[in-house]
């Protein structure tokens, strides 16, 4: 049975609600405070395990109460942890979410354990390439090791699935290496250098990372909808119109759900919609990985919204 792999990041979300978000120098008075499992690559993971899909997660956690936490939670998803290593020499990673009213966060993250990850964890990723129907990776650990991890999925054959946040400049070399690039509307502006905020900008941005290399784009537009362009086809698919609570995880229960949909055989069409649907979801409920849907959940509100 073929299997999703991730290699990325590891957090714990420490999210506090305001009625919005504060300006410099500003403090505000907060509504609610709870800690919750995150970090992209475990998010990822999640999303892909919940909805059913062989899944490992190649990272690193702290040497602190939180790893323990982070690691139960992970396994009672469904994760494969064997190959997350514990790092005596680092904090586990952590992230500071304010989400005000509206749904809409800010969030800082540091790094700790994940920002130690090297070519010896990319060596521990190597064999469980044979067994992967895509790598999905994000951009919360260090850029070198995504290229190194890239070009070593790239030179097995595995697809490799690139969700370009948090935004940053990517190294040429990157985008020769990515089957599919899947930046919002953020991280796609800062790639082109212009504001993606429409279907027409997408369809204007698109086109530049296939120049650079991507084979197929995706952008995520938020209540937009997605624009997709892949060497064959282009089209767009309108977001659902959901009560949104917290925007938080929508980008990673968008892109577990549109690598198992690709793994078990679906056109990119209806992978994308599956991503959508994923993500419309996850943002009507607080936190990340508590978020994201099962399979059952995800095969209901497809039924609902094609009926």
């Amino acid at each position: 049975m073929k299997s999703i792999l991730v290699f990325g990041s590891i957090n714990i979300d420490l999210v506090t609600k305001t009625p919005r978000l504060p300006v410099a120098g500003e403090t505000l008075q907060g509504s609610e405070f709870f800690t919750a499992p995150g970090g992209k690559g475990a998010n990822q993971a999640v999303a892909a395990a919940r909805l059913g899909m062989l899944t490992q997660l190649v990272g690193r956690l702290g040497d602190d109460a939180f790893a323990h936490q982070l690691l139960v939670s992970l396994q009672a998803a469904g994760v494969q942890t064997d190959q997350i290593l514990r790092d005596t020499s680092a904090s586990s990673g952590v992230a500071v979410i304010l989400v005000d009213e509206t749904g809409e966060n800010q969030i800082v993250i540091t790094a700790g354990a994940n920002g130690q990850l090297n070519q010896t964890d990319v060596e521990r990723l190597k064999p469980l390439l044979p067994e992967a129907a895509a790598l999905l990776m994000q951009l919360e650990i260090p850029l070198f090791a995504v290229v190194e991890a890239a070009r070593t999925a790239h030179a097995a054959g595995v697809p490799v699935i690139l969700d370009p946040a948090p935004a940053q400049d990517i190294p040429p070399e990157l985008y020769t290496l990515v089957d599919i690039m899947t930046p919002n509307h953020i991280e796609a502006s800062q790639l082109v250098g212009f504001a993606v905020d429409s279907l027409e900008t997408a369809q204007e941005a698109a086109p530049i990372l296939q120049q650079r290399g991507v084979k197929t784009v995706i952008l995520t537009l938020g209540n937009q909808g997605v624009y997709c362009s892949t060497p064959s086809e282009r089209f767009f698919v309108p977001a659902f119109p959901v009560q949104v609570v917290d925007t938080t995880a929508a980008g990673d229960a968008f892109n577990g759900a549109l690598a198992v949909a690709l793994a078990e055989g679906l056109s990119i069409q209806q992978a994308v919609i599956w991503g959508t649907a994923a993500g419309a979801i996850s943002v009507t409920q607080a936190g990340a990985q508590p978020s994201l849907p099962n399979r059952e959940a995800l095969e209901r509100f497809l039924t609902h919204v094609e009926t």
